[in-house]
């Protein structure tokens, strides 16, 4: 457990096992090798502008579509459902056809949610179009990793950094223009927020060509004998898998996945709303936004590689919480006065995401034992974080003002830091299990 950085050209990512026998070798040609760079790059790209580009638009679209505040809630939890529910089905996608032809259909579904939204009339197609959108997202989440890794096994580090660099710039390139683009094409929020899907157009273009390579989806082949059927090592890895839920380290990165993943999704679709209503101008709402969402870019790099040199990860739990708990308390007291400290903090805070996928490659001792908590912990956390947007909604609707919904976001990031802490323990589930 002393070291699990990013993968070195001789170890898989995350956990920094060896690489196995039958693992592809770096991809191709120059020129093969730069398309699968720009494609990988483009698609992250295109992983966060559905969401973050309607938070700052978010009035006039309620106004236009005659939404409540709680179906803006419900709009809000619309991405971890989307994500737990076609994230689950991405990985059996992958393996039936290939996962380069699932991303290329990700991207033209977010593609053609992004071009419909706009153009519909009502709050239900609005949703389903959105929905589209996300299930496209969806499996590129899952699967984008996954031909990190196929692709570029020499190159997992640099490659995942600039992925995750690409993936962060999109979503806070789309916050901060949103709103001037939408200014300079007229001021209309459907064009504002359909403009986004030339971007994802451009996108699939280099899809097509790499949608023939199935080999990402397969795993690697183990090496050695296969073990005999009955066996107590064949039934190994089905026991393991249906006594993940008795790991209490299984279930506290769930919930700290779960409830981080709750203050993402508030943030980036009530956070612009919060600014605006404390009278700061929607432009400049848009880029406090995108000030929370850049800090991801260098924290990204930061935090894993602080993280695995740590035994226990707990400290750093409790640093991230504590820069929420004081981001929050600014929103409550002066939300304008300090709105660009505010916006600082609660980026940093947000950064729990790339310390929660450190902690799922640190709590399992294997490969396999990794892909089934990252699967579990994902999975039921963004199942968890379904709510919270929703009753922050609901919240804002009944009460007219922010003091309650800002104290329930403040609440949720005290069981987050007690489930990180759990979480952070130096343990593995194998373990527990």
């Amino acid at each position: 457990m002393a070291d699990q950085e990013l993968a070195t050209p001789d170890t898989d990512a995350p956990t920094g096992q060896p690489r196995r026998a039958g693992a592809p070798e770096p991809a191709g040609s120059p020129w093969r090798r730069r398309l699968l760079v720009l494609a990988l790059v483009l698609a992250a790209v295109n992983l966060r502008p559905t969401v973050t580009s309607l938070g700052p638009l978010l009035e006039e679209a309620r106004a236009d579509l005659g939404m409540s505040g709680t179906v803006a809630g419900l709009l809000t939890s619309v991405p971890p459902a989307c994500f737990a529910l076609f994230g689950l089905a991405a990985p059996r996608l992958a393996r039936r056809w290939g996962p380069g032809a699932v991303v290329c259909a990700g991207l033209a579904a977010i593609t053609a949610g992004l071009a419909v939204r706009p153009l519909v009339g009502g709050t239900t197609a609005f949703l389903a179009a959105s929905a589209l959108a996300l299930a496209g997202i969806a499996v590129g989440n899952v699967l984008m990793p996954v031909l990190v890794k196929r692709w570029f096994p020499d190159r997992v580090g640099p490659m995942t950094g600039g992925y995750s660099m690409a993936l962060s710039l999109g979503g806070a390139g789309a916050a901060a223009v949103t709103v001037p683009m939408t200014d300079a094409l007229g001021g209309s929020w459907r064009v504002g927020l359909g403009v986004w899907a030339v971007l994802a157009a451009v996108a699939v273009l280099p899809w097509p060509l790499l949608a023939r390579d199935r080999t990402g989806g397969a795993a690697a082949p183990e090496t050695g004998p296969a073990p005999a059927p009955g066996t107590a090592t064949a039934k190994a890895p089905a026991a393991a898998r249906t006594r993940i839920t008795k790991s209490p380290t299984a279930w506290a990165l769930a919930v700290f996945f779960g409830l981080q993943a709750t203050a993402a999704y508030i943030t980036m679709g009530w956070m612009p709303q919060v600014f605006r209503d404390a009278g700061v101008s929607a432009s400049t709402a848009g880029l406090l936004f995108a000030v929370t969402m850049v800090m991801g870019v260098p924290l990204a790099f930061v935090l894993p590689s602080l993280a695995a040199r740590l035994s226990s990860q707990g400290p750093l739990v409790v640093v991230l919480g504590a820069f929420g708990l004081a981001g929050y308390a600014g929103l409550w007291l002066a939300p304008a006065q300090g709105a660009w400290v505010w916006a600082l903090l609660l980026g940093v805070s947000n950064c729990s995401f790339p310390l929660a996928l450190t902690m799922i490659g640190m709590r399992a001792r294997t490969a396999a034992g990794v892909v089934r908590l990252s699967a579990f912990a994902q999975s039921t956390g963004y199942l968890l974080s379904i709510p919270g947007p929703l009753l922050v909604g609901a919240l804002y609707q009944h009460t007219g003002g922010w003091d309650l919904p800002i104290a329930l976001m403040a609440g949720l990031m005290l069981p987050q830091i007690a489930a990180g802490l759990v979480a952070g323990r130096d343990r593995t589930v194998e373990d527990e299990i």
